[in-house]
């Protein structure tokens, strides 16, 4: 009999504790910084009572330092490595709005393409508001479509699930939400919205007769030799051979999620946030973007590149926004644009969480320098954690 996760224990989108040190992959060149990013990252760990965080910084296109420390599991004894792959949750929306500007490129799409065009003879009678989005609205979250709610997140975790495939469950959510009315509120459009890139996903495979999955695979992780990436939860099935995620339950206490469907987002919104990689592939992604499309792989001419990364919307301002989640500034299409207080510029930005890990990155293009951080655990200490981190690196390595 499949048991259906309840609101308290269901994994929801992130639209969201001494150890021992491991050492840098020879990969990379071993500098005095390099040798320290261990040393510091194992002092937030334990600060903040994470099991492992990990750390990388790229500058004009080469990873300058990286460092993974802690375990796998909290309270046990199995160190990561380097090469270990952290979940980033919604930091996969760049991913996904960079698939949408290669088929904007490709003239399969354009940015003011429409849901009821794309969808239209695959999801019939759906609500005018609703086939009238964009593309680009859905992209820069500020399509109408709310953020996730119980109605929602009840069609993420239909019972259903194993049934179809990704592609036709996707179709069979729109399918059960199409009727409802969007709306933009009052003041800033930006409501962080799930199902507005699950949608750009389904928009995305429509024009390509292509599955999101294998299109990430294809064009996003196999051009930037991203070998560690992968989608959904971060361990192989029976193995613990990643640091994997884990869920505070209500009463305080943590609970390691190895492996199976409560490890992750249901799948059924992978273009929402499911990738998983290790940090040092992570950093080539935040390189690449920080090179302003002048480096290779070619994946989309520095114009898109560009377009994808400037602002479109004001986000209004959140109280303790929900890990994961933007809290104000800026935010384009996979990317946000934030002031922070130890920058003298904006920076592009996202935070990504499935409830269970929590990844962050900033990049600062006109230096040429990328920033991620990724840990197994999440919540406000872990957020903070990251934060800390990233301010200290930035530090580190600005000009």
């Amino acid at each position: 009999m499949t048991q259906r996760a309840t609101p308290t224990n269901r994994p929801m989108p992130g639209c969201l504790v001494a150890g021992l040190l491991v050492a840098m992959s020879l990969l990379f060149p071993v500098s005095a910084q390099a040798v320290d990013l261990d040393i510091y990252l194992t002092g937030i760990r334990i600060k903040y009572g994470l099991p492992a965080i990990a750390a990388a910084v790229v500058k004009n296109g080469e990873i300058v330092s990286a460092a993974a420390v802690g375990t796998r599991i909290l309270g046990e004894d199995i160190p990561v490595t380097i090469d270990d792959r952290f979940h980033i949750g919604s930091n996969t929306k760049a991913m996904t709005a960079t698939l949408a500007g290669m088929l904007v490129e490709e003239g399969k799409l354009r940015w003011d393409s429409r849901v009821g065009e794309i969808l239209g003879d695959d999801v019939k009678g759906m609500s005018a508001s609703l086939a009238n989005a964009t593309l680009e609205q859905l992209l820069s979250h500020s399509s109408g479509i709310p953020s996730d709610n119980e109605t929602i997140l009840d069609l993420y975790f239909s019972a259903d699930v194993f049934d179809h495939n990704l592609t036709d469950l996707r179709l069979r959510l729109l399918n059960a939400w199409k009727n409802n009315e969007i709306s933009v509120p009052d003041g800033s459009p930006f409501q962080y919205s799930n199902l507005g890139y699950v949608i750009a996903g389904m928009m995305i495979e429509e024009v390509t007769g292509t599955p999101w999955e294998q299109l990430m695979r294809q064009r996003i992780f196999t051009p930037l030799e991203m070998r560690t990436a992968g989608l959904g939860p971060q361990a192989t099935y029976g193995r613990v051979d990643a640091p994997v995620g884990h869920r505070i339950e209500p009463d305080g206490s943590v609970t390691p999620m190895l492996w199976g469907p409560a490890a992750d987002v249901p799948q059924v919104i992978a273009p929402a946030g499911n990738a998983h990689m290790s940090i040092s592939d992570y950093a080539k992604w935040a390189g690449w973007n920080a090179g302003k499309g002048g480096r290779g792989p070619v994946l989309v001419s520095p114009e898109t590149l560009h377009h994808l990364q400037s602002v479109k919307v004001q986000t209004p301002v959140r109280d303790n926004p929900p890990p994961g989640t933007p809290a104000t500034g800026g935010y384009g299409l996979g990317w946000g644009t934030v002031s922070f207080d130890w920058a003298d510029r904006p920076l592009l930005t996202h935070n990504g969480s499935n409830s269970m890990n929590l990844a962050r990155i900033v990049i600062d293009p006109e230096q040429d320098l990328a920033i991620v951080v990724t840990t197994n655990f999440p919540g406000a200490a872990a957020n903070t954690a990251a934060g800390a981190v990233l301010q200290h690196l930035y530090a580190t390595y600005t000009r």
